[in-house]
């Protein structure tokens, strides 16, 4: 077994162990910390079915979902390669590291984590993160990024943000402070947003010239070794 798939392989089972214990914990309704801001999801007096759709909801999930998913498909066939296996390869180093960033230096400040929870958040918010970076550093694939696989990979965030607006204006929580139109209003939230969106073009030009640099300085040892 090459050590890339080793890699592709433990960066999918640490993606996939945090998901699967944060989502058990939701099930359970065994989350220490209870929310009790009115506009914020999560909040106390939810049922079962209310905590899962709670659970979807957080783009912190559905990244580290991804990278689990992105990853243990290319453990068992580490030369997958289509347009958009691309685009999901990327998406799943963007949102992750979009995801470990707001979280550590926005959100973090005022968590209040107890318990098992603790070990949730480690995992979703800080080892998923550097581990998904690293192992695409390391392993990549290499020379998947172009404008056509950035472009795409913007869907899925788009569509999470679509996704968290219109449940929130249905039943008036959002899942982060920086989207809770119902206490900042639209104005505000569509400015964050669009924000956000330039942040995430952003760091993909700036994957798409590390993933350059590291393509080229490969080929130069390969030509030298040769």
């Amino acid at each position: 077994m090459s050590g890339r798939r080793i890699l592709y392989g433990i960066n999918g089972v640490i993606a996939g162990f945090g998901a699967l214990f944060s989502f058990t914990l939701t099930v359970l309704g065994t989350y220490p910390s209870e929310n009790t801001n009115p506009t914020a999801l999560g909040f106390a007096g939810q049922g079962l079915l209310g905590r899962v759709f709670d659970y979807f909801t957080y783009f912190t999930l559905w990244s580290n979902i991804l990278v689990a998913i992105v990853m243990l498909m290319l453990f068992a066939r580490p030369d997958r390669d289509s347009f958009w296996f691309r685009v999901f390869r990327l998406d799943s180093v963007l949102m992750i590291v979009v995801t470990g960033i707001i979280y550590n230096a926005v959100l973090a400040a005022t968590a209040k984590n107890q318990g098992l929870e603790v070990w949730t958040n480690f995992f979703l918010h800080v080892l998923t993160p550097i581990v998904t970076f690293v192992v695409w550093l390391i392993a990549g694939p290499r020379g998947w990024i172009s404008w056509r696989i950035i472009g795409a990979s913007l869907i899925l965030p788009i569509a999470w943000l679509v996704f968290a607006l219109v449940r929130g204006a249905f039943i008036g929580a959002y899942p982060y402070g920086f989207l809770d139109v119902a206490t900042y209003g639209y104005g505000t939230v569509l400015t964050n947003v669009a924000g956000i969106v330039v942040f995430a073009v952003v760091l993909c030009l700036i994957f798409w010239g590390i993933d350059a640099v590291i393509s080229r300085l490969t080929r130069g040892r390969a030509q030298v070794v040769a």
